[in-house]
């Protein structure tokens, strides 16, 4: 069974996300900690999110997703960005304790010119001081497409956070489709040599998420430009492979293209349709 989703808004409270995603075929779904461009958070509702634990469960959910908000920067050059993105990561952890089968997705930052291994010492910093033991949510470092001076511009950045990091038991990463494509990597016609190059490097087993995006530009462009799916430089043909490979058939998939709710019905039972049951 094809395990996808796509973004909603916690808005409405969590409950209705759960209700939201059913209405539209999907199985799962993602969502943001917090305002994405900014800090503030709402309130906390544990009755709510104990309220969509259990509609997770009647209705066999895969693993929903956790999305920390952009201003989150752990390796920014100034220190009263890092310790709100300590702050926002703390806060955003201990509130998802909460939720039953959730992960934690954030983007590693940018390091503003202080260079990639000064940026991933950072954050592996941060991330050791906002991961706790016993903690039952799993935190994924996305890939990044390479703009301006993002770290995780490739897996080598990603593999070198990961190694400094203590709790590597609860550490992972989500791949995207769009930015990968755009840093470099051929998921169109070399998907077996990318992830021969993730395994490799990172560990397919440390492998969680897929954000599943097309692309408005040509692979290497560096743009981070997500495509509704099959509309990019993607493709639809190539999404088949990937939804279908053996290494990634079974995680969970999140659509982040620029879609309402109805356009994400159509693209989740697009992707359906080209799924290969086994």
């Amino acid at each position: 069974m094809l395990h996808i989703g796509c973004h909603l808004s916690v808005s409405q409270g969590f409950l209705h996300m759960g209700q939201e995603a059913l209405s539209i075929g999907a199985d799962t779904f993602q969502f943001f900690t917090r305002n994405p461009r900014g800090g503030s958070v709402r309130r906390l509702d544990i009755e709510d999110m104990e309220a969509l634990n259990e509609l997770l469960q009647s209705h066999h959910f895969a693993p929903v997703l956790a999305h920390a908000p952009y201003t989150l920067n752990g390796c920014s050059k100034t220190e009263r960005t890092r310790q709100f993105a300590v702050e926002v990561m703390t806060e955003d952890l201990r509130r998802l304790e909460h939720l039953d089968n959730c992960r934690y997705n954030f983007h590693p930052g940018s390091h503003v010119g202080q260079g990639a291994k000064a940026g991933i010492g950072l954050i592996a910093e941060m991330l050791n001081q906002c991961m706790f033991q016993g903690q039952r949510t799993t935190v994924l470092l996305e890939t990044m497409a390479g703009k301006g001076t993002e770290v995780g511009r490739n897996f080598e950045e990603l593999a070198a956070v990961m190694d400094k990091v203590g709790m590597a038991d609860r550490l992972g990463v989500c791949l995207d489709t769009c930015h990968v494509f755009d840093g470099g990597y051929d998921i169109v016609y070399r998907l077996d040599e990318v992830l021969e190059a993730f395994d490799r490097i990172i560990g397919l087993n440390r492998l969680k998420a897929v954000h599943i995006n097309d692309s408005k530009n040509n692979m290497g462009s560096h743009k981070d430009r997500h495509e509704k799916i099959g509309e990019g430089y993607i493709g639809m043909e190539a999404f088949g492979r990937i939804i279908n490979h053996p290494a990634l058939r079974q995680l969970p998939f999140y659509l982040e293209t620029p879609n309402d709710l109805e356009g994400y019905a159509r693209e989740i039972q697009l992707l359906r349709r080209a799924y290969m049951e086994k």
